[in-house]
C-alpha cells in the first residue's frame, strides 16, 4: 500500500492510502503534490523545449495544459 498526499480545494494536504493493483505499473519515483507545488496552485514544466502548466483546480484535481 502506498501513501499519497493530495491537496484539497482549500490548499490543505490530505493523506490518502492507495493500494497498487496486482500487475499494475508502479512509478520509479513518486513526488507528493505538496512537495511539487510548494504551496502554489500552478507550476510550469519544461519538457523537450515545450512549456506545460500543471494546475490544481478548486476541486483539488490536477490539470496539465500545453
Amino acid at each position: 500500500m502506498k501513501t499519497y498526499l493530495s491537496i484539497n480545494p482549500r490548499g490543505q494536504a490530505d493523506i490518502q492510502h492507495l493500494a497498487v493493483r496486482q500487475g499494475g505499473v508502479t512509478p520509479d519515483r513518486t513526488i507528493s503534490s505538496a512537495d511539487l507545488f510548494g504551496g502554489r496552485r500552478e507550476i510550469g514544466i519544461e519538457h523537450h523545449g515545450a512549456y506545460y502548466r500543471l494546475k490544481i483546480t478548486r476541486q483539488g484535481k490536477l490539470i496539465l495544459n500545453k
